[in-house]
């Protein structure tokens, strides 16, 4: 039984450490936005924040807005850091707004997507 002891051991080492990786090379997934997806928000001045379950690249990472027009506007970021994207817009007006965003992770991957959110009063 003693002779065993060290193969359990180690099994039980490489199989705790078999999932520790697995975190640091998760895709950049969405877990948080604001405006949320599909929320009214009040017209003028609003802060834009999109949080993610991972560290992102900010200098890789970008936010666009599209406008009802059809218009982009390609949003400049805040300071923040570490595991979200912020930026100010101003001067909203009532209409269907898209925000386009798209984050590299530090896994090297590219992910994108869209949170679209409504401009009413």
């Amino acid at each position: 039984m003693a002779s065993r002891l060290p193969h359990a051991l180690l099994l039980s080492a490489l199989a705790s450490t078999a999932l520790w990786p697995a975190e640091a090379r998760a895709h950049a997934i969405v877990v948080a936005s604001s405006p949320a997806p599909r929320e009214t928000v009040t017209k003028g001045d609003i802060s834009i924040a999109v949080r993610f379950n991972s560290r992102i690249d900010r200098a890789r990472s970008r936010l666009v807005l599209l406008r009802p027009d059809g218009l982009q506007e390609g949003l400049a970021l805040s300071q923040s850091g570490g595991e979200s994207l912020e930026a100010e817009v101003k001067g909203l007006q009532k209409g269907s707004y898209r925000l386009l965003w798209q984050a590299l992770s530090v896994d090297g991957h590219v992910t994108h997507g869209e949170i679209p959110f409504e401009v009413d009063r």
